[in-house]
């Protein structure tokens, strides 16, 4: 669409009607109603006059359930320098700060809404998210922090969930398991994805080279393995100085029964333990976290540790 000549943006901002629309929409969204109220004119003439700033790009709306937004829109250099002069007269006049004073009536009453929700529901507030939304969406929000350069090792990936988590938010998973039976089930889970590439390995021995990975996980798979320090030591070899590595695991435990029902090797690992194994592999800025557990949940209590591979090995004396 060709856009309007100079003139014709400066014919629609002559009407001083439309200015102040203009102005009241600059850097704030608002109904028809509302620009009612600031205006104090019928709905039929804002609407006519906001016709007219649409079809010139002065404007822009979207739906908000039943109602249409409206605000100003980007404008380009020409538009953008014509309307920085009118707007500059027009915030002079006896009407535009009147406006001004009716829009702040209408925001505070916008914030007052809010706050009174807030302040009735403070008590429930979380069971209500959880109700619409489901528990800990918020941690799933959290894997936006992610640099989306980064290549990241799902390590022992099992069925591919943490793998499903990361994909979009990181430019390539390279996940990894030594069961055949798992990464089959994690291919079926993961098929519409093109940056997650599946590599059968153990985690003793990973089909991957030295630092090729920005970051590294490890869920829930520790406790399978014969020799932790030989799969930690494994994991600093393929993280690339100044990479991050995670771990999940569960605390000290006492279900024997695990052994023989899950093939759990170990029953659980200690805060001090996990630091000593992670220094000794050559991490360091290790963390170690205890989470809340899960009120359902009929396992023990895990714990999440981090750390850092170097940015350089310490000097040979």
């Amino acid at each position: 669409m060709e856009r309007p000549s100079i003139l014709e943006h400066a014919g629609q901002l002559a009407e001083t009607t439309r200015s102040r629309l203009l102005l009241a929409l600059d850097g704030h969204e608002l109904t028809v109603g509302e620009l009612c109220s600031v205006l104090q004119l019928p709905q039929s003439t804002v609407s006519r006059h906001l016709k007219v700033l649409g079809d010139g790009s002065w404007v822009h709306s979207r739906r908000d359930g039943t109602s249409n937004l409206y605000r100003a829109s980007n404008l380009d250099e020409p538009a953008a320098s014509l309307w920085r002069l009118v707007r500059q007269e027009m915030a002079k006049t006896a009407d535009a700060g009147q406006d001004r004073q009716r829009l702040d009536a209408i925001l505070r009453e916008r914030r007052s809404r809010s706050q009174a929700f807030f302040s009735a529901t403070a008590d429930r507030w979380d069971r209500l998210r959880d109700e619409l939304f489901g528990q800990r969406f918020d941690l799933e929000a959290m894997l936006g922090l992610l640099d989306p350069t980064w290549t990241v090792g799902d390590l022992a990936c099992g069925t591919g969930r943490t793998a499903e988590a990361l994909a979009p938010f990181v430019h390539e998973v390279i996940a990894v398991d030594g069961s055949n039976a798992m990464l089959e089930s994690a291919r079926l889970r993961l098929e519409a994805f093109d940056n997650i590439r599946l590599e059968v390995g153990e985690l003793e021995r990973l089909p991957l080279a030295d630092a090729s990975l920005d970051a590294a996980t490890l869920i829930l798979a520790l406790h399978h393995v014969p020799d932790p320090s030989a799969v930690l030591a494994e994991a600093r070899r393929v993280v690339r100085p100044g990479g991050r590595f995670v771990a999940l695991d569960m605390l000290p435990h006492g279900h024997e029964e695990y052994r023989a029902e899950m093939g759990h090797i170990w029953l659980g690992f200690g805060r001090e333990q996990i630091h000593g194994e992670l220094t000794a592999a050559g991490f360091d800025r290790i963390r170690f976290h205890t989470l809340r557990p899960s009120a359902d949940a009929k396992g023990p209590n895990l714990f999440v540790v981090s750390a850092t591979a170097p940015q350089a090995a310490p000097a040979v004396h």
